[in-house]
């Protein structure tokens, strides 16, 4: 190439660069945040489940009610000595940083944090790896934000924490609609962020990719025979709302109090009992159900609550044993998430009533109950309804889906399951 050539190829370049606005340069470092967010997390889920939790599967059942209290200590250690002494928060950590400009995502107590997660979940805990997942993206957006220099001046502080979040959860349940719009609306009840909405559908898109090109794409959780409904069913799902609120009351107020106990108390002593109370319950939910349900991250329990035959009494008491096990866990200073154990909580509740409602449409009520007692939980309808339509792979589902998860919505006053959302975002957000 000439002189000239390298000049006029050099003046395309910059002429390229110039025509870039501060918007478009967001855009594509989200791209960057996402891609990365899903290396992450497709890493952090190969470790959990196909490192840890295969082996665990195969022990005998005593060392299945000892193991989630030996995850606990070791992530409280991980905590202690890895994370100089980080609380065991991750969503909760992302709506501390997302609200508060003076919280900052470090890359220490990461590291803690993460380390702590795969002890917690690797070892049977009964919650989710969507809230590290999150937690990952949005440590991984903040760094990108404050690195961006003037590549990103002119975009509110938060927009690439947000878009990694939207990653993390886009890529953990291969659901980019789901990822985009969690991000956006649990920092507040009843209102969203705002704009930020395109840097967390690229984000959650590219986050999605790359956790699915290692991965596959196979809905979560797919959804066998027909997806019609009546008028029977809509009129039940309005029942699954308000009892999925009458429950997600009670399950909010658990957790709630149980992230006060590790103020309070030993840490060591409060870990101990809490492994104790896992392996209790573990044990009494092995008596009831025949099964071991009551521990590990609960995509066993959506597959046993599908049958029809299952009793009120056995699912009533899954459900509670669920509830005070994570609860338990969160109390131990366990690191992980609590949208799958509401999930699952939702599923439990929606086959309660679809058994009395519509046996025949099993399957249906308990895809609304996961979007009702998850929306009214950590107050997200719209995310809830999503999640269920995409991680289900039937659109058909949203229409009665939205009827439950705005009537437990408009029951739930101000509870959730974390202190850290506002009511409404202020006009300058």
């Amino acid at each position: 190439m000439s002189v000239a050539d390298g000049f006029r190829a050099g003046g395309r370049r910059a002429a390229w660069r110039g025509s870039l606005t501060s918007a478009h340069r967001v855009v594509i470092v989200a791209a960057v945040v996402g891609g990365l967010t899903g290396l992450g997390v497709a890493a952090f889920d190969r470790v959990v489940v196909d490192v840890l939790l295969e082996r665990v599967a195969d022990a005998p059942e005593w060392l299945l009610a000892v193991l989630p209290g030996v995850g606990l200590l070791i992530a409280l250690a991980a905590r202690r000595v890895i994370g100089g002494g980080v609380s065991p928060s991750t969503a909760d950590e992302y709506l501390r940083a997302f609200h508060d400009p003076e919280v900052r995502l470090g890359w220490r107590a990461f590291a803690g944090r993460m380390v702590a997660a795969i002890a917690t979940l690797g070892s049977g805990a009964p919650m989710g790896l969507e809230g590290p997942s999150l937690y990952l993206g949005a440590t991984i957006g903040a760094e990108a934000q404050r690195r961006g220099g003037p590549r990103v001046a002119g975009s509110d502080r938060r927009t690439l924490t947000v878009a990694g979040a939207a990653a993390g959860v886009a890529a953990i349940f291969k659901a980019p609609a789901t990822g985009a719009v969690f991000a956006l609306e649990v920092p507040y009840r009843g209102d969203f962020a705002r704009r930020m909405l395109l840097p967390a559908l690229v984000a959650a898109a590219t986050g999605y990719l790359v956790f699915a090109w290692i991965n596959g794409t196979d809905p979560l959780f797919p959804i066998e025979g027909n997806a019609a409904f009546g008028f029977r069913d809509l009129a039940g799902a309005a029942v699954v709302g308000v009892v999925a609120a009458l429950g997600a009351h009670g399950f909010s107020w658990l957790l709630r109090q149980a992230k006060r106990i590790p103020d309070g108390l030993h840490p060591v002593r409060t870990t101990v009992a809490a492994g104790a109370a896992l392996a209790l319950l573990f044990v009494v939910g092995e008596a009831l159900t025949g099964e071991p349900l009551v521990l590990g991250s609960g995509y066993q329990v959506l597959t046993w609550v599908a049958d029809p035959g299952r009793s009120a009494w056995a699912l009533l008491a899954l459900l509670v044993l669920r509830g005070l096990a994570t609860s338990a866990t969160v109390a131990g200073g366990g690191v992980g998430g609590l949208f799958i154990p509401l999930v699952v909580a939702g599923a439990l509740t929606g086959a309660l009533v679809g058994n009395v409602a519509n046996p025949g449409d099993l399957d249906l009520f308990i895809v609304i109950g996961v979007a009702a007692f998850l929306g009214a939980g950590y107050r997200v309808p719209l995310a809830a309804v999503m999640f269920v339509a995409e991680t289900t792979g039937r659109p058909s589902f949203v229409v009665p889906g939205l009827i439950a998860a705005v009537a437990a919505e408009l029951l739930m006053g101000r509870a959730s399951v974390t202190a850290y959302q506002l009511d409404h975002s202020a006009p300058g957000d």
